[in-house]
C-alpha cells in the first residue's frame, strides 16, 4: 500500500482504496511542504522516524475546543477531481501499528486532515460526502464522467 501510495503522489491510502475491507490505512507526509504539528505518544518525533506510517484499526477524538478549517482536498479514487471540505484543525489518533503496538498521535494541519479522510475511507466515507452541497454541485460533472469511465473500463469485453 505504501508504494501505490507513492506511485500515485499521495500522502495517505486506505484498505478499501485497494480492495481490502480493513481497518487500515497509510500515511507519509514526509513530502508535503505543508505546516503542521504532531506528538507521537506524547513526544515530538521526527517525521522522518515515522513516515510512512502504518495505521491498524484507527479511532479519532477532537479536542473540545473544536476549531475547523475549510481546505481543498483531492483523493487517489477520484484522480484531477478537487473541493473544499471543512474538518477540524487538531485531532487525537489512538491506533496499532504494524506490529500491533498501540500509539497516540495528536496532529493539526495537513497531517490531521490526512488522518480524517483516511478514517473516513475505513468508515465507508468519501470526501465528496463531506463537502457542502453548494461545493459538490461544482464537481458533479466530473464525478459523474468518472464514473461512467469507470463503468465502461470495468465492463467485461465482448465475447
Amino acid at each position: 500500500m505504501v508504494e501505490a501510495m507513492h506511485e500515485n503522489h499521495g500522502i495517505g491510502l486506505a484498505a478499501q482504496q485497494v480492495g481490502r475491507a480493513l481497518q487500515l490505512f497509510v500515511m507519509d507526509l514526509r513530502q508535503s511542504e505543508a505546516e503542521f504539528t504532531w506528538k507521537l505518544d506524547g513526544k515530538p518525533t521526527p517525521l522522518d522516524l515515522i513516515m510512512p506510517m502504518i495505521v491498524v484499526n484507527p479511532k479519532v477524538t477532537v479536542p473540545k475546543k473544536r476549531a475547523t478549517h475549510s481546505a481543498e482536498e483531492g483523493c487517489l479514487s477520484f484522480p484531477e477531481i478537487r473541493g473544499e471540505v471543512e474538518r477540524p484543525v487538531a485531532v487525537v489518533l489512538h491506533y496499532q501499528d504494524e506490529h500491533g503496538a498501540p500509539h497516540v498521535l495528536e496532529c493539526d494541519g495537513l497531517l490531521a486532515r490526512c488522518v480524517q479522510h483516511e478514517l473516513d475511507h475505513v468508515q465507508g466515507v468519501l470526501f465528496i460526502d463531506r463537502m457542502e452541497a453548494a461545493v459538490r454541485a461544482t464537481i458533479d460533472e466530473e464525478v459523474k464522467a468518472l464514473a461512467k469511465r469507470t463503468k465502461a473500463e470495468s465492463a467485461p469485453a465482448p465475447s
